[in-house]
């Protein structure tokens, strides 16, 4: 059972391909409006989770609740959840607010405020003077805040991204995650962030779920885990690639090194 301010608990999950068991036995919690990194290198099962979350796929065991409902079984579309995939995935013949009102247009129920809606979600993320901009006009950065406006267009109250700055430059990156913290904490909403960065991990979240070989190493708190690694996974995937990873991005923010 899991706390009031839980959002989502997670028990159980497994998931396999042929001869490979990707997910074993994960059991987690997310609270309710908190910041929530996924980390782990290739392979590590961490976009196996993320798509069962969203409901692309189904686990082999366990189950996924939220708000206290199995939504294991649901459709994507019901599980009041939005995704924010790698390559953004905007259409490239429709301008900006073409593509935030999209997903708002198709259901019968929100077609009448989608534009103003639309409109709303683009200002949210500053681009109101990209409104009519086509996707191969905009920057890397800026493509992404489309989509993360479009996601947001459809009031999700959880958000799932799943690496989504990797095609970045360090400088954008580092925009971008102010950015990110801001609209959290603009909209409330509880984020699941799938990444492979350390340094990226550490610098946005409220806890870090450190993943090894489909397994969960360990699940807390930045601070605790640099005061108190789990094992030497923890200690040598984590902290020592962490700290290449400031030394490297140092003469972007001198900051970081504090």
């Amino acid at each position: 059972m899991g706390s009031l301010n839980d959002k989502l608990v997670i028990s159980d999950l497994s998931k396999g391909y042929k001869d490979k068991d990707v997910l074993r036995g994960v059991s987690f919690t997310v609270r309710d409006g908190e910041f929530l990194s996924i980390l782990g290198p290739s392979g590590c099962g961490k976009t196996t989770l993320l798509r069962i979350l969203i409901g692309l796929l189904h686990p082999d065991t366990g189950t996924v609740v939220k708000d206290g409902v199995d939504i294991t079984n649901a459709a994507p579309d019901k599980r009041g959840m939005g995704i924010v995939f790698q390559n953004y995935a905007l259409f490239e013949n429709m301008n900006v607010v073409k593509n935030v009102e999209y997903a708002l247009m198709i259901k019968k129920e929100t077609r009448p405020t989608a534009h103003e809606k639309a409109l709303q979600m683009i200002e949210a993320v500053g681009l109101s003077e990209y409104v009519k901009a086509m996707p191969k006009n905009l920057s890397g950065g800026q493509q992404q805040r489309v989509a993360i406006a479009r996601t947001l267009a459809l009031q999700p109250d959880i958000i799932l991204f799943d690496e989504p700055m990797s095609a970045l430059d360090v400088a954008t990156r580092l925009s971008m995650r102010k950015e990110l913290k801001s609209i959290q904490s603009s909209f409330g909403t509880t984020m699941i962030y799938v990444t492979h960065d350390q340094e990226e991990a550490f610098a946005l979240s409220d806890r870090i779920m450190i993943m090894d070989n489909g397994v969960i190493s360990q699940l807390d708190t930045p601070e605790t885990i640099c005061e108190a690694p789990a094992n030497d996974y923890v200690r040598s995937f984590v902290l020592d690639n962490l700290r290449a990873k400031i030394d490297s991005l140092s003469k972007y923010a001198p900051g970081l090194r504090e």
